[in-house]
């Protein structure tokens, strides 16, 4: 065996026309002979084969194979190309691809040689010399072997100085065999590292006349070439450990901080979840933090001294809440209540009168044929001037609007606008739908949709008024009668409007009670805004201007305080035979006496 140190051999081969195929038999069995002297393997001497005719095939290159079984069976499986003679573009091929280190070449400074070993048996078809010396001049030791009809010039111009140690001619293809026995002699010199004191530390690696030393794998080798140092794989900071980096012979692993543990790229780190142990007892939430845990509560609840359980917050103590009549805390926040008969305003916290409260409106517009569409136009105006009667915001009065002809259509429902200028460029952007009056479906579409929480209606318990306004001008194609009365007694405040051929019969039955409060009536669509007035006195009498009498609270409430508080002190008093008959009769005379003195102040 050849033991001289680890080689990059590359076999380029002739396989044109002219090598018959007995002939190129004589050549695989060359190159295996070759081989078989060989130390072959990944840190050994590695093996490639390329043949050429016209163009260039790679057989395997030197990253490919690395036991000569492989390679034997691959040499065994070449089928020739048969064509021209192309040996320039192949030593062209060798040394930009077969050995580069991307097919598997030792690095220039390992000193590895790199040897090329050309076999052909006939004159280039194309230019070799500068080809040639360019491979020289890149660290290629090239062998030129001609056989039987071979050119001597051509194999000169190729092969590396000293010419009588790199040029061979051999007469015939049975030669070549025996000639393989002496090139083995050419490639495995003496071994230098026996031959001499090499001082090496770990390994010597002979080369042809020369030797150099090698480290075991986790060490590098010292400037004076023949010591090694473990290498720090840590020291370059290109780990990628997330927490410590620990460096072993030339490796390294990455370790995590106390508690958190490694993910499966050995690189990161995730902190250990120490609630999922199930053993907390945090009655609402349980946070992780690096050695354990602590408990925290939702919104709304203070965590208690034993740190794990929560009491709600009383929010309504705790806060500024600015409510003018009354807060009452909920889970986590808390929200204010105006008296009987006032509504909060958008604030959120003052109490007022309807004008300057809030309801919940549906307004539900005839859009049928018999409008016609400057009616139409008409009708939008209509319903943005009331709209500017309504103070308009999330926690004000909120607006939808409802089409309907033979069909119904939800313009916008109440939760999609927030302002009254949002509002009022919606309706003037309507599209005008004609066709039939299917009052009875539009009815029914509002109650079943357009006041669900769904679509913007404030819930029962807030008690925010629900009113529907409902615009028409002829009579239904459908009945209306149980839809309206469903919308009545699901607690909506039905007001009707109606223009032209309206039916005064279904105004009156989609109208709330009293029904001439709630229903009005316009011959033409022009004369119709006297209509928003009566709109505006009946869903708020206390703008009446004098025609809704209004009386002070205060005083009603106090003349009826004192009458209940009065009559429930005499029936104790009778109860524990304490007065009397002539004196409770006495005390009734004087009751009714104040009563009316009262009355009288008023």
């Amino acid at each position: 065996k050849c033991r001289t140190g680890p080689l990059d051999i590359v076999f380029v081969i002739d396989s044109s026309r002219s090598v018959r195929p007995f002939e190129f038999e004589t050549m695989r069995q060359f190159m295996m002979d070759i081989i078989s002297s060989l130390d072959v393997g990944p840190n050994a001497t590695r093996v490639g084969v390329i043949q050429y005719s016209s163009q260039v095939q790679n057989i395997f290159s030197l990253k490919t194979f690395f036991t000569r079984a492989e390679m034997e069976r691959a040499i065994n499986s070449i089928v020739p190309l048969a064509q021209g003679t192309m040996t320039g573009l192949a030593i062209q091929y060798a040394m930009n691809v077969a050995f580069t280190t991307q097919e598997g070449a030792r690095p220039l400074h390992k000193k590895i040689p790199r040897i090329a070993i050309i076999v052909t048996d006939g004159r280039p078809q194309d230019r070799v010399t500068e080809v040639a010396t360019q491979a020289r001049n890149a660290g290629i030791e090239i062998y030129a072997v001609g056989i039987q009809r071979a050119d001597m010039n051509s194999l000169r111009a190729m092969a590396s100085p000293p010419l009588e140690e790199h040029v061979f001619l051999v007469e015939s293809f049975e030669l070549i065999q025996q000639f393989g026995k002496q090139f083995q002699d050419k490639l495995c010199g003496v071994d230098m590292c026996m031959e001499q004191e090499h001082g090496c530390q770990h390994s010597c690696v002979s080369t042809p006349g020369s030797f150099y030393c090698e480290c075991n794998p986790g060490y590098r080798l010292n400037v004076d070439g023949k010591t090694c140092s473990p290498i720090d794989a840590c020291a370059d900071g290109r780990h990628g450990c997330q927490h410590h980096c620990v460096s072993a012979r030339g490796s390294y692993s990455c370790r995590c901080r106390a508690g958190y543990y490694l993910n499966q790229d050995k690189r990161s780190c995730t902190m250990m979840d120490y609630c999922s142990f199930g053993n907390h007892s945090c009655q609402h939430e349980c946070v992780s933090i690096p050695n354990g845990h602590y408990c925290r509560c939702r919104s709304g609840f203070t965590l208690q001294p034993d740190s794990s359980s929560c009491r709600a917050t009383d929010l309504c103590n705790g806060v500024d809440h600015g409510c003018e009549f009354k807060c009452v805390s909920t889970e986590g926040s808390y929200r204010c209540v105006c008296p009987e008969g006032q509504q909060l305003q958008a604030d959120g916290k003052a109490c007022s009168k309807c004008g300057a409260g809030h309801i919940d409106l549906v307004m539900v517009i005839d859009g049928s044929k018999s409008v016609r569409p400057q009616n139409f136009e008409l009708v939008k105006q209509f319903v943005n001037r009331i709209v500017d009667l309504l103070e308009v915001s999330p926690h004000g009065t909120r607006v939808g609007l409802v089409q309907y002809s033979s069909r119904v259509r939800t313009e916008f429902p109440l939760n999609k606008y927030h302002s009254a200028d949002e509002i009022k460029k919606a309706v003037m952007e309507v599209e005008y739908m004609e066709k039939g009056t299917m009052t009875g479906l539009a009815l029914k579409h509002m109650v079943e949709h357009s006041f669900s929480e769904l679509e913007g209606a404030r819930p029962l318990s807030h008690n925010v008024p629900r009113i529907g306004l409902v615009f028409t001008d002829g009579r239904s194609q459908d009945d209306i009668s149980e839809w309206a009365r469903r919308a009545k007694e699901s607690g909506i405040v039905m007001f009707a409007v109606g223009v032209g051929k309206a039916v005064e019969e279904e105004l009156r039955a989609i109208a709330s009670e009293p029904v001439e409060q709630h229903y009005s009536y316009s011959a033409d669509f022009t004369t119709m805004t006297h209509l928003v007035e009566n709109f505006k006195l009946n869903i708020c009498p206390e703008e009446g201007k004098g025609e809704t009498e209004i009386r002070s609270p205060c005083e009603c409430e106090a003349l009826v305080q004192f009458q209940t508080n009065t009559v429930a002190i005499l029936q104790s008093l009778t109860e524990k035979n304490i007065l009397w008959a002539p004196s409770l009769a006495q005390m009734t005379a004087r009751v009714e006496d104040l009563e009316k003195q009262v009355a009288k102040k008023k």
